[in-house]
């Protein structure tokens, strides 16, 4: 890091009329107190030297700029604070420092001294151009932009233009610079920064070198904030410093405003307690006892935790938080002991967290991550947040004493296998096998239909009663054709909606029991398939496979199907001599429907008395005479 930034006042004192020098007292007082800077600019770095966690991009650069390999325009991507406008700005001092003496060429080690080091540093350089895209988004803001790109630089190397933000361009904008981007000038260079590195088109990406700026691991932040604090003549604990480095979460400036701000609460001192109650932070040890007190079940005590440290300024978010991440280190631990080893936990942490794992299962760690991770969105959300974290807890003391889904299924089993070896595969219904003799439910395997079978739960028969009559699934015969499937559906009230889709909007193409090939018409559900399995599985017990098919065209519709029996129907009562002569006496009549009576249903050829098969079957409409 750089030293201190010294400022000098500029004024001169003023002396008397006949020249002789003011006293020093007046020189005191007319020299203007210097403004205070933030440590985050106070600090800024200079050179690449100076920048923390981007080894990678510096190394790149160092080859490129060594072998004239140097690229056209830059993309610098990463969260905020990371240092992608600091980067940028010392690229351009490396492409345009010419040395101390005035002679020196592009370089990795800027001279800071130089009339470009000094005039970009100070950003007031004609040939660097600083444009903020989040406030000039449209095309004709690139416009004025190409146009200046035809011009030389006026007295650097390079002109460089940084757009910051630039995922905020309009996708005209963007449109309008490829072309400039694709081919621009020798002397034009473009470096680019933005947080959202997926909102830029791809046809920009291509034409840039990218660099991917990384979060600042948490041990770099403290010797970097260690540092700070020993120029600025700061105390600050060892802890402290790790506090705000874990809230910094990566971002170099984020710690350094914070750092700043610790400084001026602490008057120079700066304490762990200080920096927990301006963080609005828990203590980490009482995160841990309230971990504990929760997964053993003790929820009064948990409470009783969860209220004191709210009571002291804690927020039950971020302590909700805090068991988040304890919750996932615990598990890394449980996986790799070497874990616990990290050198950015406190001896007591680890020593806690080494207790806490042994004694917890990964069926419970992994449940409690869901339950926190769900919880945490429920308070940052609710009305109350304290009372939001209380009942998180209490949901997760009493799951933390839940066996895990794999026992359970154990249980079943064995209860199942038990009850099989009984009595020919029927639970006994007094007392004995696998049961005991206590009122507790047990388990009685129960046949379906299918040949599925189901296990259904049954209280133990009381024996001064009459026994219970256990529930069974009964399931429905197999379909043996695609109609007769529909029937099956359209019987059920829950798979009516199924049913009609299946009738007006399927063209079978394949049928078999349990197997369905079909296309779908238009107008179908998009998950018609899906829903048709679901159906058919609970109605039947068997599991079936449907699948849509693209090639074949498929059989009509029921639907269709239907309407066409109707009208062969209508075609043949028209050939009957008694409707035909009804409908040559009435001109206007026409057959709407045609039906036999119910129990009348006559074979092909057979006839009545009168010669028609159509007796009080068919319906007509139209006529007035009717």
């Amino acid at each position: 890091m750089t030293d201190q930034i010294e400022t000098a006042s500029q004024d001169t004192p003023e002396g008397d009329a006949s020249g002789a020098p003011a006293p020093e007292t007046a020189v005191a007082a007319a020299t203007p107190k210097s403004e205070y800077q933030v440590l985050a600019r106070k600090y800024r770095p200079k050179t690449f030297d100076e920048l923390i966690g981007h080894g990678p991009m510096v190394k790149t650069l160092s080859n490129a700029l060594e072998s004239g390999r140097l690229a056209h325009a830059f993309v610098l991507t990463g969260v905020r604070g990371i240092g992608k406008t600091t980067t940028a700005r010392i690229i351009a001092r490396a492409l345009n420092c010419i040395g101390a003496d005035g002679k020196g060429g592009a370089t990795i080690d800027p001279c800071g001294v130089c009339e470009h080091c000094r005039a970009i540093a100070e950003d007031r350089h004609v040939d660097v151009l600083e444009m903020d895209a989040a406030s000039r988004t449209g095309v004709d803001d690139i416009r004025e932009l190409i146009e200046g790109v035809r011009y030389r630089p006026t007295s650097a190397r390079y002109k460089i233009y940084i757009i910051d933000e630039v995922h905020m361009l309009s996708k005209s904008a963007f449109n309008a610079l490829l072309k400039t981007l694709e081919e621009p000038p020798e002397h034009v260079k473009f470096i680019f920064a933005t947080t959202e590195i997926r909102k830029i088109p791809i046809t920009v990406l291509s034409r840039c070198q990218r660099f991917d700026l990384r979060r600042v691991q948490t041990e770099e932040l403290n010797a970097h904030y260690t540092r700070i604090a020993g120029l600025e003549k700061a105390e600050i604990e060892e802890e402290a410093v790790t506090l705000i480095s874990r809230a910094a979460d990566g971002s170099v400036r984020d710690g350094m405003s914070l750092l700043d701000q610790a400084i001026s609460h602490g008057a120079g001192k700066v304490t762990t307690q200080q920096v927990r109650d301006m963080l609005g932070l828990s203590d980490r040890s009482r995160i841990f006892d309230l971990f504990d007190f929760t997964m053993k079940g003790e929820i009064n005590e948990a409470l009783e935790l969860l209220s004191a440290q709210y009571a002291l300024g804690g927020d039950p978010a971020v302590m909700l938080q805090d068991m988040l991440d304890l919750t996932h280190w615990l598990t890394r631990v449980k996986l790799s002991p070497d874990a616990a080893n990290d050198p950015s936990v406190s001896q007591i942490e680890r020593e806690r967290g080494k207790e806490i794992a042994a004694k917890l299962a990964m069926p419970q760690l992994t449940r409690s991550w869901q339950m926190l991770l769900k919880g945490l969105e429920e308070t940052r959300i609710a009305p109350s947040p304290i009372q939001a974290a209380e009942m998180i807890l209490i949901r997760l003391a009493y799951a933390a004493e839940m066996p895990p889904p794999g026992d359970l299924i154990k249980k079943l089993r064995q209860h199942m296998a038990n009850a099989s070896s009984g009595n020919g595969g029927n639970a006994p219904q007094g007392g004995g096998n696998g049961g005991g003799n206590g009122p507790g439910p047990r388990m009685q395997v129960v046949s379906g239909g299918g040949g599925g079978a189901s296990a259904v739960a049954q209280r133990r028969p009381d024996p001064l009663g009459e026994p219970e009559q256990v529930e069974q699934t009964v399931y429905a015969k197999m379909p043996e054709s695609f109609a007769e499937m529909a029937e099956l559906l359209s019987k059920d009230r829950e798979t009516t909606g199924i049913a009609m889709q299946v009738k007006n909007y399927m063209h079978l193409v394949k049928y078999e029991p349990g197997r369905i090939e079909f296309r779908p018409a238009r107008g179908a559900r998009s998950d018609l398939s899906t829903q048709l399995i679901k159906a058919m599985n609970g109605l039947t017990g068997h599991r079936w496979l449907v699948s849509v098919s693209e090639r074949e065209e498929g059989a009509p519709t029921l639907k269709e199907q239907e309407l066409e029996a109707l009208e062969q129907r209508k075609a043949d009562a028209s050939l009957d001599p008694l409707v035909k002569a009804i409908l040559d006496g009435l001109p206007k009549a026409k057959i709407v429907a045609v039906h036999l009576p119910p129990g009348q249903e006559l074979t092909e050829g057979e006839e009545d008395e009168s010669g028609s098969v159509y007796d009080d079957a068919f319906y007509l409409e139209g006529d007035d005479e009717l």
